[in-house]
């Protein structure tokens, strides 16, 4: 059983503060500070460009792979890091599209992340072939896969939207999607370091996702990108970048697909930022998955109650059942914004989306009882007060 206790002082919080936010910022680990500090003065301070084979700098992205692998129920082998979500997330996409050549549906749902929507936009566009996206309601999406059938070619979903905090039902659409043909991409943005996840389990044929929320990488982590070992030696990526090639320093004028996950790869590591995420997943290998959930539930429970009881113009916008949400909890408020600027102002950090959403994460290795308890306090009263209604709590910053 994991000591929740223990993992909450591996976290730099500040004094005074709440944190729930982890959903889209995860603290930073304590040694994490070292990490990094070693990577810069004896790595690239003193190894220099050695530092890529000394220090096993272009091996890390498969390392760190296979540690996000455990957390998602992915085989050794068939997770690597490196680039950004947007770019796994086209990286999937252009490659399950190849190998159902002739159907021409992208289905998604019109809760899905923005960024994922725009990204298959901007290859449909690109590939000029008659692909188009579809975009039904979260709950209309098992019967939509049946009524598309045999033109459909791929399902991209995010597990856990990202404003409510629903959840899909991996397991089922995957095996709807399959059974008509289609491929499967999970974006486990919100899923991963959240619950347990299964994709190997669950026969996930892609799954992509950020490393600087629940896995606490740091600001610009790097992503990963899963591929089931019955397509990893079949996909053609779209992005065909050097280091996904058979062999980067043979330096041939063609491209020439390297084995399995390893063509999934495209730029160079961010090493001082893989140095961060090394750190994090320290604390992450500590970690019982099915504790982590058991306690996630335990907290978001207590926090609905709790706000429920106490902030009547608050309207739960999450699932109330457990077993329907991720580790988030959301409510609606017609000045939703407004009202978190009054909480971050009095240390509780939660975050604001459009149009009426205030969301809050619950990560246990860091958020316990207490935590839960004072921002219950904390917004009860500004709701009672209207300290939310001040005119600089209105007033929009650039982020969220």
């Amino acid at each position: 059983m994991t000591d929740f206790s223990a993992t909450k002082r591996l976290f730099t919080l500040p004094d005074g503060v709440t944190y729930l936010d982890g959903n889209s910022l995860g603290p930073l680990p304590v040694a994490a500070r070292d990490r990094v500090v070693s990577c810069l003065r004896d790595e690239w301070g003193e190894l220099l460009i050695t530092g890529w084979n000394k220090a096993g700098w272009m091996a890390q992205p498969r390392a760190l792979g296979d540690r996000i692998g455990r957390l998602i129920g992915a085989a050794p082998g068939t997770t690597v890091v490196g680039d950004t979500l947007s770019i796994k997330v086209y990286q999937a996409l252009a490659s399950a599209l190849t190998l159902r050549p002739g159907r021409r549906v992208i289905l998604s749902d019109s809760g899905n992340f923005p960024t994922d929507l725009y990204m298959a936009e901007g290859l449909v566009r690109s590939l000029d072939q008659g692909h188009r996206i579809e975009t039904p309601a979260p709950e209309d999406v098992g019967d939509r896969i049946t009524s598309i059938g045999d033109d459909l070619a791929v399902l991209m979903l995010t597990e856990v939207d990202y404003r409510t905090g629903r959840r899909h039902d991996m397991a089922a659409l995957i095996k709807a999607a399959h059974k008509v043909g289609a491929l499967v991409i999970w974006d486990l943005a919100h899923s991963a370091g959240a619950f347990p996840v299964d994709v190997a389990g669950a026969d996930a044929d892609f799954a992509v996702g950020c490393t600087y929320k629940y896995l606490n990488g740091g600001p610009g982590a790097p992503a990963f990108i899963h591929v089931a070992p019955r397509l990893a030696d079949r996909v053609q990526p779209a992005l065909s970048g050097w280091l996904g090639h058979d062999a980067p320093f043979a330096f041939d004028p063609d491209y020439r697909p390297g084995p399995g996950i390893e063509r999934m790869r495209v730029g160079t590591p961010p090493v001082l930022q893989m140095a961060a995420l090394e750190a994090a997943l320290d604390i992450w290998d500590q970690v019982d998955m099915d504790a982590l959930r058991a306690q996630s539930v335990a907290l978001c429970e207590r926090f609905i109650e709790g706000v429920e009881a106490s902030c009547p113009d608050l309207t739960l916008a999450s699932p109330r059942e457990a077993a329907m949400r991720g580790s988030q909890v959301s409510f609606r408020f017609e000045h939703g914004y407004a009202a978190m600027q009054a909480l971050i102002a009095r240390s509780v950090i939660g975050d604001f989306r459009a149009p009426d959403i205030i969301r809050f994460g619950f990560t246990p290795l860091y958020i316990d009882n207490g935590d839960v308890d004072r921002a219950v306090a904390t917004l009860s009263d500004i709701m009672a007060t209207r300290q939310w209604d001040r005119p600089e709590y209105h007033t929009r910053a650039a982020v969220t």
